[in-house]
């Protein structure tokens, strides 16, 4: 059984994906939460497998709470949902550890297929395009460069530490700082 617990701002839809994930044989439907202080909580206690995290919650940003969970969390697996998924949100969503990326318009097999494939360790993220990646390198400082490309081929942050000589707070800081500047804007109303 794939247990999954379901993090979005939106009532409605967290109500609509628990009553689907409940009638799919396999899954178990583990909690909910809207991105509030009792996110936490809510995921020790649900022994969640995969999480589905909304990109755009107005409360807190998205990318970051992907990679706190991984960090917190390394086992638990994060599929970003994003109302705006597209090649421009691959590569944040990589950068933040995220095991999946899916639209929220994708029909529910697509949905139950990605959970299943995000569960096995599979990452069904596709690579972003080259155009994006040669946009991204001509905006980035060097050592930002150096640093996207690390994570970029799954090296950990105590392995970015180590080749660059820097500290674990100082890659922290450098990974938050290329998050804000891959982020995709999405409009206020995004669901």
């Amino acid at each position: 059984m794939i247990r999954i617990a379901i993090v979005d701002d939106h009532p409605a839809l967290r109500a609509g994906l628990r009553t689907v994930i409940m009638l799919e044989p396999g899954f178990v439907f583990a909690g909910d939460n809207p991105g509030d202080d009792r996110l936490w909580t809510m995921l020790s206690r649900s022994r969640a497998n995969v999480v589905v995290l909304d990109y755009h919650l107005p409360s807190r940003d998205g990318l970051q709470l992907c990679r706190e969970i991984k960090q917190r969390m390394p086992e638990l697996k994060v599929l970003l949902y994003s109302a705006y998924a597209s090649p421009a949100l691959a590569l944040p969503a990589l950068v933040a550890g995220a095991d999946g990326l899916l639209g929220k318009g994708a029909e529910a097999g697509e949905l139950f297929e990605t959970l299943r494939l995000v569960h096995r360790g599979e990452r069904p993220i596709e690579p972003p395009p080259r155009a994006l990646m040669e946009d991204v390198h001509r905006r980035l400082a060097p050592e930002d460069r150096t640093l996207l490309a690390m994570l970029l081929e799954g090296c950990d942050e105590q392995e970015v530490a180590a080749a660059l000589r820097i500290d674990a707070r100082a890659v922290d800081q450098s990974i938050r700082r290329l998050l804000s500047e891959l982020r995709v804007d999405v409009p206020a109303t995004a669901p």
